[in-house]
């Protein structure tokens, strides 16, 4: 985007496109949180499709994203299940998607033939399929513990295939409990994996680059990230000594489960939102340019773009893998597994990533974490969701 920018302002004097940054995630959502409440966000600002980014645009602080996009003739341009991806939960769109992701589970071919184990046919499959590797003196599952959303993943896993995408949708209005069948499908699997080892030791104090390097080490013998990971995983940038034996399976489905074998998580990233209090012809003559310069832009780094017109290209290094990746998103449906840190509500999504390395480490048992969870959305979602 700052490339597109730069272009845009050797025609536009004085534009300029001021990029504020913070160290992390969660210092950003604090910065985002405080600038909203005092009235004072910028022109263009980054969010997810979140309950509180809900609220702004119901406080009328955001621009209708569709409108937008269709007044500037490109809405049409965008995949489905990109736009969808952006939606609040009455099908209003408030933000703009500039990625597209698919979210699989990479694995190492030798280490898997080596533990005697295959590729999962189901979710219930995974915690033997880590029994073994340990056995095997192999660790299982490379897994950022630190920042809380790799974890968070998994809970979503087992709720999206036994019910559907409509289990969170209850789930965080508490018209849906942990308590139900499917709410202990997913509270006993998390408590499993746990117990079979299926992390490394100490995870919940590893970071993204430790759990990637555990990987791309052949350390360890599965890695749950999305296609933004291409780079390191499917191109000659991988470790040689692995670099043949890497592949991937898109999450487990049964005959039986709600949601078919091509619906996973696929993500469109964070999306940007149009301050609507700062929004003027400028503002809305630089999203004309930069939403028509983008994709291809995007697309030419050898990412998938949001949008269906640009085709990605394939790096002169990547591996074979690289476009099977890639074209993975021709055949996806259209069913989202939507990241559950999208859309609780933030005191429930706080307090469930805490949960979850607790039950994942045996510190409290599945009946402990599901009084907790199920106490904690009675007493938080009423004040999000009316």
């Amino acid at each position: 985007m700052k490339k597109v920018a730069d272009e845009y302002a050797q025609t536009h004097p004085g534009f300029s496109l001021n990029l504020i940054t913070t160290p992390d995630r969660p210092s950003y959502i604090q910065k985002y949180e405080t600038l909203a409440a005092a009235n004072k966000l910028p022109e263009l600002f980054d969010t997810d499709a979140t309950p509180f980014a809900q609220q702004l645009a119901k406080q009328g602080k955001m621009v209708d994203a569709e409108k937008l996009l269709k007044d500037l003739g490109v809405y049409d341009s965008y995949r489905t299940n990109a736009l969808n991806y952006q939606r609040f939960d009455d099908g209003s769109l408030y933000m703009v998607p500039f990625q597209f992701e698919l979210e699989y589970f990479w694995y190492n071919k030798a280490l898997f033939q080596q533990a005697g184990v295959s590729v999962p046919k189901s979710l219930d499959d995974i915690p033997a399929m880590c029994t073994a590797l340990r056995k095997a003196g192999i660790t299982p599952v490379a897994l950022d513990g630190q920042d809380q959303w790799p974890l968070e993943r998994y809970v979503s896993y087992q709720p999206f295939r036994d019910a559907g995408p409509d289990f969170v949708q209850k789930l965080k209005k508490g018209d849906a409990k942990f308590s139900d069948a499917t709410g202990q499908k997913t509270v006993n699997w998390i408590s499993q994996l746990g117990g079979a080892g299926c992390f490394q030791d100490g995870f919940s104090s590893q970071g993204y680059s430790d759990a990637q390097n555990l990987f791309t080490s052949g350390k360890a013998a599965m890695y749950n990230i999305g296609t933004w990971e291409l780079p390191s995983l499917a191109t000659d940038k991988l470790n040689p000594a692995v670099r043949n034996d890497v592949d991937y399976f898109t999450l487990p489905a049964t005959p039986s489960s709600a949601t078919a074998a091509n619906e996973y998580v696929a993500t469109s990233g964070i999306g940007m939102a149009v301050n609507s209090k700062t929004f003027d012809p400028l503002v809305s003559d630089f999203l004309k340019f930069a939403l028509a310069k983008y994709p291809s832009e995007y697309a030419a780094t050898g990412a998938l773009s949001p949008t269906t017109n640009v085709q990605t290209t394939i790096p002169a290094n990547a591996t074979p893998l690289y476009k099977k990746a890639i074209d993975q998103a021709k055949d996806l449906g259209s069913k989202l597994a939507m990241p559950w840190d999208t859309q609780l509500d933030p005191t429930t999504n706080s307090r469930l990533q805490q949960e979850l390395v607790l039950l994942a480490q045996g510190n409290v048992k599945p009946a402990e974490f599901t009084s907790t969870m199920d106490s904690t959305i009675a007493q938080n979602a009423p004040k999000f969701f009316k």
